[in-house]
């Protein structure tokens, strides 16, 4: 495809996307868990800390197969975990892997992103056939995802280009702040990393730059946003969870 082609491709797609965005008028992501107390949002880069003064207060949401890397922590079941839709059926190493990770676990909520909601069956099958489980299925469309980047940061974006999007981490991260979670604490979500917490295939990370973005702007509204990796909170800025922070935190609730 030539650049002239790509770029006539993607002007329909935003156009196509835009109007359907705005006639439609979808919201964000719906949420039964209630978010009492901090909410840590495990990703599957490399590195992971348990989130000083961690206790039954603290709820869980993991990204795909990140729940493999807490079972230290005693998390058998998280309370939400977000997957993506070529994570069930796909072909590639990362799904693979995945599914391999996955096989035989569950969570409490699990948001299955881009997978057709007039294919809810199909979703059904392909989960069990890795013998994943669930209290509760949602389908997340891209339209409420689009809606959720909007409602959190007041950016409007198609998600024609993967260098736009950000990634399940930090919709992960918007979700729990847009339902009310009275911190975020990030772990194992570095742009900056390559390979996953569950393999040793050392795939590189998409999203890189809008991940960024995203942080610094939520950091500069103030937003609740920690993270419990050091590396990451002097690479990025971001608050590094701590005994103080925690003290600091339940006095302000």
């Amino acid at each position: 495809m030539t650049n002239v082609s790509k770029w006539l491709t993607q002007t329909r797609q935003r156009l196509h996307r835009s109007l359907k965005y705005r006639l439609s008028r979808p919201l964000p992501p719906a949420c039964t868990h209630v978010f009492k107390g901090p909410v840590v949002v495990v990703g599957s880069a490399p590195v992971i800390h348990k989130p000083d003064g961690w206790n039954g207060d603290f709820s869980v949401i993991t990204i795909n197969g990140s729940q493999s890397a807490i079972r230290p922590w005693g998390v058998d079941v998280p309370d939400v975990t977000f997957m993506m839709f070529n994570q069930v059926e796909g072909t590639n190493t990362n799904a693979v892997e995945v599914r391999r990770v996955l096989s035989g676990q569950r969570t409490r909520s699990l948001y299955v992103l881009l997978w057709r909601k007039n294919a809810r069956q199909r979703l059904v099958n392909g989960l069990k056939a890795f013998n994943y489980g669930y209290d509760d299925l949602v389908i997340v469309d891209r339209y409420e995802r689009m809606a959720l980047l909007e409602r959190m940061t007041g950016r409007k974006n198609t998600e024609v280009r993967t260098e736009d999007k950000c990634s399940n981490g930090l919709n992960a991260v918007l979700f729990a702040l847009y339902h009310g979670a009275p911190q975020v604490i990030i772990t194992g979500i570095n742009p900056n990393s390559t390979g996953h917490s569950y393999n040793q295939t050392g795939l590189a990370r998409a999203h890189v730059q809008m991940d960024k973005t995203i942080i610094e702007q939520l950091l500069a509204q103030g937003r609740p946003l920690f993270t419990a990796d050091p590396q990451v909170s002097r690479d990025l800025n971001i608050p590094l969870w701590t005994g103080e922070t925690r003290a600091l935190a339940v006095s302000k609730t």
